[in-house]
This record gives C-alpha cells, structure tokens and sequence, in this order.
C-alpha cells in the first residue's frame, strides 16, 4: 500500500479553505462538494477523522453556513469562523469611510488571506483543534482543484521539524504576477509584484529570473501559529489594493498568508508539480476544466492523458462571456479542446454541441453580427470572422 508507512497520528492534520465560490465545477458538483468528497475518501481509506475548515468575510458567512448543511450525513467534521473586518480607507483623506457616513457593508472589507492566522486562534477554532492533538494545517484556496492532500509533504514536514512550508511551482508566461520567494537578510520570504517598484516590474515578471511562484498551497504548524499570535509576531507587509466603490476611491491594506513564512522556524518552500495548482478565477479557467481535458474521478480533477501538450491551451473570451451564467448559456456542450493550443473569443458567439477545436483558433464576432458555431464542427487552425468562414 503506497502510504502504509504512515501511522495514525501522521493524519493529526486539519484542511482549512479560504471560501471563495460555490459555483458549480463539473458534474454539478461546486467546489465545495469537491472537497468534501476528497475528504470523505481520505478518512474512509485511512480510518480516521480529517476535518474541513472553512474561513469566511462578513459576505459569504450566511451563504455557507446555509450550504454547509447538505453535509450533514458526511463522515467529514465541517467547521466555519469569520475573517476580520475592517473599514475602507477614503483614498485622499486617510479617514476610515465609515467614519465618513458609509456605514453599511460597503464601508468595510476582508483584509486578504493573511488575517487567517489571527482569526483562527481568535474564533477559538486552533485551540479546540490543539486540544485534539492536531498538529498541522494544510491551508488552500478553495478555487485551486490542484489543492489536494499529499502525504509525501505531510512526512517531511514532520520528519523534518518545520513550521511552515509553502507549495511553489514553475512560473510560465501565464503567471507572471505572482508572488515568489527570495532570499533576505537570511530569511525566506515571499515577493509580491505589489512590493516591486515600477522600475523593477518587467524583472520580477522575468521568467528567466524568477523561475517559480507561489500557489498558496501553505502547511503550517498549529502551535507555531499560536506563538507567533499570541507573541504579536506576525508583522506581514501591507498591500495596499485600491477600488473605487459608489465612485469614491478606496484603499483596502491586505496581508498575505504566503508573507508569514518569515516568521516561522525552519521554513521551506517545495516545488511541486502544475498539477498541484489548477485554480478557477475567470470563465476562461472554467471552461478548460469541464471540458474533455480533464477527468473528475472521486472528487479529483485530472488531466486527460490524452494531452500531449504539457501546458493547457491559453484561452480568452471576451466580456460577453465574463458571468457565469452567460457563459454557461454560450455553450450548447462544452467543446473538445484536447488538442487545442489557443483560443481566443470576442464578440456575440454561441456554440452548437459536439464543437472540436484543434491548434489555434480565433472566432470574432463583428459589432451587432450574432456569430453561431454550428453542431459538430471541427475548426483547426483557423480565423473565424462569419458565417462565411465556417
């Protein structure tokens, strides 16, 4: 049996989420059915208790504490807390907008990722775990379908002593903006093209330079984490992310889970396969993954063995594809895509069902032109303007 040197007390571990969507992946399955299904099968195969753990702003707590009720009869122990909330800044005048009148929800925001730590030992949730003998946290965004358990990982860290371990893995052209680790004053931290000066931007977005880049796959130890909150130690860098909200423009001072890993004893970073990051952001990432190119086998998603091509197509569909439904309501069938390289749509498009499309494909729509691709057709290497192209 491939894990059978594990003992027991190896699956002392937790999986917290960072919730996100509820969107339905494939099979009418969402994210979160996703999860619970891994999770299910994890504690079934190894005869123990893994728990969920979910982390929730102020905007999605009701929704998911609605949602998560259909998992009752699941052998899967779900918990929830809350993320912090804090007010918006009024950009010109440095004043909390609340302050300025703004009092509903629109005044006040999650302050990213990085307040998982802190919202974890005040919710009550790390020590009730701790008082379980629980002893690591492997934590993910709920988006990422590549974010699953890997024991491999799980053994080193405990072998090995170390507090926090983050999931990296090679940088294409596609990832360019994400965060990476560099080496400084003898710590491993995370850089985040936030931190990078204007005149630095196109080196840090070299992938030549930069070789890897942060997944957001973390697994931390649960009594460092109390230490490093109870110490007030967790000083991570403030990311300003500027909005503009009912037309007055704000600023939102987030941290970064991934900016903790220089607080931690003995951190690392591992470079792990693409597979391990498949995260669903646009409509662009949904289509690739209900699509033929991957396979959905016990709540994992896997790639089509049928691909030959080691990176997936890049593809981008225009604004009228950007919300899910009219995505979903363009597409008679999802198309095959094995064989696709690129895809690029604009305009008013709709697909027929059985649609093959095979190298590099471009379909546009002129201004006011309703543009339909017909039942079973097969575009390769093509540029699709009209009716008359097809």
């Amino acid at each position: 049996m491939r894990y059978a040197v594990y003992s027991f007390f190896r699956f002392h571990f937790l999986f917290l989420f960072l919730c996100r969507s509820v969107i339905e992946v494939r099979d009418g399955l969402t994210f979160l059915d996703l999860i619970v299904i891994q999770i299910e099968n994890l504690n079934n195969k190894y005869n123990c208790k893994v728990p969920l753990v979910l982390m929730n702003s102020f905007n999605t707590h009701d929704d998911t504490q609605k949602i998560v009720e259909k998992y009752t009869k699941s052998n899967v122990d779900i918990h929830t807390f809350n993320q912090s909330k804090y007010p918006r800044v009024v950009a010109d005048e440095f004043v909390p907008w609340p302050s300025k009148g703004k009092t509903d929800k629109d005044g006040w925001y999650p302050p990213g990722h990085g307040d998982v730590f802190p919202s974890l030992m005040n919710s009550g949730k790390l020590d009730a775990f701790l008082s379980q003998g629980k002893e690591y946290v492997f934590i993910a965004n709920s988006d990422n379908l590549g974010a699953i358990v890997d024991l491999k990982i799980l053994k080193h860290l405990i072998q090995n002593k170390n507090e926090y371990c983050m999931e990296v893995t090679p940088k294409t052209l596609a990832d360019v903006k994400g965060g990476t680790l560099i080496s400084y004053e003898g710590k491993v931290q995370l850089l985040e093209i936030a931190q990078v000066p204007d005149e630095h931007v196109n080196e840090f977005k070299s992938i030549e330079k930069f070789k890897i880049f942060n997944t957001n796959n973390l697994w931390v130890n649960l009594k460092a984490i109390k230490k490093l909150v109870e110490a007030d130690a967790l000083k991570m860098e403030i990311i300003p992310n500027p909005k503009e909200v009912d037309g007055v423009k704000v600023l939102q001072l987030e941290t970064a889970a991934g900016a903790a890993i220089r607080f931690f004893d003995n951190a690392i970073g591992v470079n792990v396969p693409r597979s391990r990051f498949l995260p669903v952001k646009a409509t662009s990432d949904l289509l690739l993954v209900q699509s033929d190119l991957y396979t959905l086998v016990d709540g994992f998603v896997t790639r089509n063995k049928a691909r030959t091509n080691p990176t997936n197509p890049a593809i981008e569909l225009g604004p009228e594809f950007k919300k899910v439904a009219s995505f979903l309501s363009r597409f008679k069938s999802i198309p095959s895509i094995v064989e696709l390289d690129s895809l690029k749509v604009s305009g008013d498009v709709w697909f027929g069902s059985g649609v093959v499309l095979k190298g590099k494909v471009t379909v546009k729509a002129n201004a006011g032109t309703k543009l339909e691709i017909p039942d079973n057709a097969v575009l390769e290497n093509k540029d699709i303007n009209g009716p008359e192209d097809l």
